[in-house]
């Protein structure tokens, strides 16, 4: 079975809103980011794409995009993980396998956290305008207090 390209495909087929799985995201994803150092009072803002791969244990993500800094340089910034469906979650591992968080992509709206001593990452994921998704991360440590939203559009419809 061929999943979807388009990340929007499901929806076109009329497939219900709270039905996402794991294959719903595969595919190009448009990637634009805002992070507010509540600490600094600074705002850097990212722009890029996100690309969801299949692989034989789920979806590889490979984030890439500029990150413009408050001092007005650019950098180039990656992220990657592997998301992995299981028992109706989504399971998401850092790149090197370990364990970061999972939620229910069928919610509207979905929760997690991960705690990476000394600091608390809590995430909410938007998923009521899918295929447009977010995700909303609130950083607390000795050395961080951010938040972090990103959006989320297919790259195909852009």
């Amino acid at each position: 079975m061929s999943l979807p390209r388009d990340p929007s495909d499901r929806m076109q087929r009329g497939v219900p809103q709270g039905a996402r799985r794991l294959g719903d995201f595969q595919g190009r994803w448009r990637l634009e980011r805002e992070i507010k150092d509540l600490a600094a009072g600074e705002i850097m803002r990212l722009s890029g794409e996100v690309a969801f791969a299949p692989r034989a244990d789920g979806l590889s993500y490979e984030e890439r995009g500029v990150l413009s800094l408050p001092d007005g340089r650019a950098l180039t910034a990656v992220r990657r993980y592997l998301w992995r469906e299981e028992g109706g979650r989504i399971v998401v591992h850092f790149d090197d396998g370990r364990f970061f968080h999972s939620f229910d992509p069928g919610a509207a709206s979905a929760e997690a956290a991960h705690f990476c001593d000394p600091d608390d990452y809590e995430v909410r994921y938007d998923f009521s305008s899918w295929p447009e998704w977010s995700s909303r991360w609130r950083v607390r440590g000795p050395r961080k207090d951010y938040v972090m939203v990103s959006r989320y559009r297919s790259a195909l419809r852009s």
